[in-house]
């Protein structure tokens, strides 16, 4: 059995019941890399690992020479391993293996990107770079600057994102895979910056970045909804890298297979542990809790006034499941993810512990919105690396004819699509792991869940289409549309007959001309009502997005510009004050 394996192994028998300390968990992510599976030469993460670990220097030189002088690739992707590589040297590598990273820096010109991970990999990379070669002229920089004219763009643009971030939230907000990104740059400034103010603001931001991870977690899984997710990390929720952090920080769940690369940088820096408020956060589900947040759109180049568009975001969180959404649009391109129910199951791996409905929105308007690239092109460039883009039957992705109201546990969706559009239907998705499903003829369709039982009403007529691998796709070809969603716990009635006779009793008025509107008494009590194109509202009042925190709940609270954050639990408070870079 060769190491690598046998380290992979053991991450998957130490888990729920003796996930074990902080430490080890850190070690045995870079042991998996530090000693591969196969006899493969080393890759830059290999190396990072090695060199970390204080073994074979030697080997180590040799092969970083061979990767810079096969011609780096990736832009801001080679930079993070490299990057690191120039810290964790620490006198180990050669002076030639030295001399090749520096040259590579003249000679290789990285994409700054299109999103906002690239750019802050970019520039945190940039940054360090230049703090570690500090007397480099212009003319020996990629760009044409010298290492302290980069080092001030790029302090400049990192401190631009975290002011932005921590008064209107992230534009690349909650993505279960893309979460590393950001955590890698913070884990890297936390260790290697020399400026104090540096150093301490990204420390904090990890703070940050975590608890916005923690209040949304269910067991290790991170729920809905999202600004990225991929095809298969949307329905089969544990396929994340978010499961991956959430097993390194707090023991929970399962890891991957392998870990991520962005998990093994962000602990061959900083490797920072969360500190016990957050543990708390993160792990109690004692009492059902609803949590709301602010973020905003990626950079909107083409067709408003704003750059940033505001994102509003509820979840309702309990130990059976939780229910997730923002309200509606399209917040984020290509990839957006903008409600679901997730329901707890013991071991998620494998498991499609979610339901959902989307409209398969696909136009050139939504991708010349968010990218700068010509028009002729933009449909075909996306395609090329995220295939499901145009496809009728997808499960990813915003659509402008979308609304979209929760409250607590109950959530209303409606459609108005106008004639003309591509793909003119919504897809429901209805995934293999229900149990107990149930067409009533009353139109409601009920199901469980794990703990959770769900009643879906379709506002529409609809016909089932099956999915490679299991589950059923809700198809509805009606242009007004809609979906009314209520979750309770199994825990709150005898079966599944009396959750069905609850649901009935419950006053559900609908109709979809001239636009979609649907009135619902929900299981808690309240009078829901929301009407495409309007403001919903709550037992008669209207909902007042104004008022929406930054972050609010039971767990965070931060004002809409604010620059702080507040972490709670119990008697417990952690206060981030990024005005001052103080914690209290």
């Amino acid at each position: 059995m060769t190491l690598r394996l046998a380290a992979l192994l053991l991450l998957g028998l130490q888990l729920h019941a003796a996930a074990p300390p902080f430490p080890q968990r850190v070690r045995q992510i870079i042991n998996a890399f530090a000693h591969p599976a196969t006899p493969a030469p080393l890759s830059y993460s290999n190396i990072a690992a090695k060199l970390k670990l204080h073994e074979s220097p030697a080997e180590c030189s040799s092969r970083l020479q061979e990767l810079l002088a096969e011609g780096p690739s990736g832009d801001m992707f080679w930079m993070f391993p490299v990057t690191a590589i120039a810290y964790l040297d620490q006198g180990q590598l050669s002076e030639p293996a030295r001399q090749a990273m520096r040259q590579s820096l003249k000679t290789y010109m990285p994409y700054r990107g299109d999103t906002e991970n690239h750019w802050l990999l970019y520039y945190t990379c940039l940054y360090l770079m230049a703090q570690q070669w500090p007397d480099l002229t212009a003319d020996q920089w990629f760009t044409g600057k010298s290492s302290q004219e980069n080092l001030r763009e790029a302090a400049g643009w990192i401190e631009s994102w975290v002011k932005l971030t921590t008064t209107r939230g992230q534009g690349e907000y909650d993505s279960p895979h893309y979460m590393g990104v950001y955590l890698l740059p913070m884990s890297y400034l936390a260790e290697w910056a020399h400026d104090p103010a540096m150093k301490r603001r990204a420390t904090m931001m990890l703070d940050y970045l975590i608890a916005d991870y923690a209040a949304e977690s269910l067991d290790g899984v991170y729920v809905g909804a999202h600004s990225r997710v991929y095809d298969n990390g949307a329905v089969e929720k544990w396929n994340n890298v978010s499961s991956d952090f959430g097993w390194l920080w707090f023991g929970q769940g399962y890891p991957l297979p392998s870990p991520s690369s962005f998990l093994l940088f962000y602990t061959l820096a900083n490797a920072y542990e969360p500190p016990a408020i957050l543990q708390q956060i993160a792990t109690d589900r004692s009492q059902p809790y609803t949590h709301y947040e602010r973020k905003r759109t990626r950079n909107r180049w083409r067709f408003y006034d704003e750059l940033h568009g505001p994102v509003y975001k509820t979840t309702y969180m309990r130990r059976e499941y939780a229910v997730s959404s923002d309200q509606g649009g399209t917040l984020q391109p290509i990839q957006e993810h903008s409600w679901d129910v997730t329901w707890h199951v013991p071991d998620p791996r494998g498991v499609q512990n979610t339901l959902f409905s989307l409209h398969p929105y696909s136009s050139l308007r939504e991708l010349q919105t968010y990218f700068t690239f010509p028009p002729d092109q933009g449909v075909a460039e996306v395609v090329s690396s995220k295939k499901s883009y145009d496809s009728p039957d997808k499960f990813v992705g915003g659509s402008p004819y979308e609304q979209i109201f929760q409250d607590q546990d109950s959530v209303i969706v409606l459609y108005d699509i106008p004639p003309g559009t591509r793909f003119p239907h919504i897809n429901g998705f209805f995934s293999k792991d229900l149990a107990e499903v149930r067409e009533d003829p009353s139109g409601w369709i009920f199901a469980r869940g794990g703990d959770a039982l769900i009643a879906c009403r379709p506002l529409q007529p609809y016909a089932w289409r099956s999915i490679e691998g299991g589950g059923r796709r809700l198809f509805s070809p009606h242009l007004r549309n809609g979906m009314v969603v209520q979750v309770a716990a199994r825990s709150e009635f005898k079966d599944m007959d009396a959750f069905r006779q609850a649901i009935l009793a419950l006053r559900l008025e609908f109709k979809l001309d001239p636009v979609p509107t649907a009135r619902f008494r929900s299981l808690r009590g309240k009078t829901l009502q929301c009407t495409y194109g309007q403001p919903p509202s709550v037992n008669g009042a209207p909902v007042d997005y104004g008022k929406w925190p930054l972050f609010g709940g039971p767990f965070l609270e931060a004002p809409v510009d604010s620059q702080q954050l507040l972490l709670k639990h119990g008697a417990a408070r952690r206060k981030l004050d990024f005005r001052t870079l103080t914690v209290q």
